[in-house]
């Protein structure tokens, strides 16, 4: 048994995760601001992670094995944590982002279109911090999201009182109504009501990670290694939104339809003009086993479909 903190674990995979952690025989704490109770046998601290003297209050004399940070968007939250945690915990790991990749705001180096991308294309030992940037403001934080990801990971990979690792996430499916992102089902909607999807005249594929394995990668990466840096997560089998309409379209048995957009136009979600899939090469030499994008996909989009039904029954 070991402890673990998570921060957030209040919904989607963190919610799993924690659920998870608690299954195996680990004492688990979460640290929130308290919007949904935590599950049975499982300690809540209710407080804000940007308020750093409250933070320290409630953590109180507590020690960790480990920190799972769910929801650690910009450096300042980053730095706040690393002074807060620093001689509580040995290992941090903080969930990231494919989005830390994106050439149109990374300015990393050039990957040859369609080779998966490694996780050294962008080191956080290496990435400009600048605290300084207007983080508080939800308007730029949302702009800058990929940008206060690869930040947040530079200040922890630089802090020296604990060890760190950061996952950085696929795109995440799956779990229906659970998913509050939304972007899945507005494929699903569309296909079945036959309207069109806006997508890039040359999508590229992308890559993504069901929200069960994720939680599954997030536990490894907590209690099954002690491998630091950054790890990749996602399933094998990219695909490009022209594929993933296809699945879709098999089990709705609908017709996808598209119109393509012109250059600089905003286009669906998972419809890209620009290469950033990742590689996973690194989680799996290190221990992980991934799934295949194919072998869960049609049942995620059978929850999906299965949580409109209930709504809609819910509203007659």
């Amino acid at each position: 048994m070991q402890k673990i903190c998570v921060i957030g674990g209040s919904r989607y995979f963190g919610k799993l995760l924690v659920k998870r952690l608690r299954t195996a025989g680990h004492q688990v704490t979460v640290i929130n601001r308290g919007s949904h109770p935590p599950p049975a046998g499982v300690e809540q601290l209710v407080v804000d992670r940007d308020d750093e003297a409250a933070l320290v209050a409630a953590l109180g004399t507590r020690t960790f094995d480990v920190v799972v940070d769910q929801v650690c968007y910009t450096p300042v939250q980053a730095a706040i944590a690393a002074r807060a945690f620093s001689g509580r915990t040995r290992r941090y790991v903080m969930t990231s982002t494919i989005e830390v990749y994106d050439p149109a705001t990374a300015g990393s180096p050039a990957v040859p279109r369609g080779a998966p991308v490694p996780e050294e294309i962008v080191d956080p030992a290496t990435w400009l911090v600048r605290i300084d940037l207007p983080w508080h403001d939800t308007a730029y934080l949302e702009a800058h999201y990929a940008e206060g990801k690869r930040q947040a990971e530079a200040v922890l990979a630089r802090h020296h009182g604990f060890d760190f690792a950061c996952v950085r996430s696929a795109h995440v499916l799956g779990g229906g109504a659970r998913d509050f992102t939304g972007r899945l089902a507005h494929y699903v909607a569309h296909i079945t009501r036959g309207t069109e999807i806006l997508v890039h005249a040359e999508a590229l594929p992308t890559v993504f990670i069901h929200y069960e394995e994720l939680a599954d990668l997030l536990l490894w990466a907590a209690t099954g290694t002690d491998a630091t840096g950054p790890v990749n997560a996602c399933s094998d089998g990219p695909l490009d939104v022209h594929g993933l309409g296809a699945v879709i379209a098999a089990q709705t048995g609908r017709k996808a339809v598209y119109r393509s957009v012109a250059a600089g136009e905003p286009a669906s979600p998972f419809s890209f003009d620009r290469h950033y899939a990742m590689s996973n090469a690194r989680a799996k030499a290190l221990g992980f086993c991934f799934s295949h994008t194919g072998d869960w996909l049609p049942r995620a989009v059978a929850e999906v479909r299965d949580a409109s039904d209930t709504h809609a029954r819910g509203t007659h």
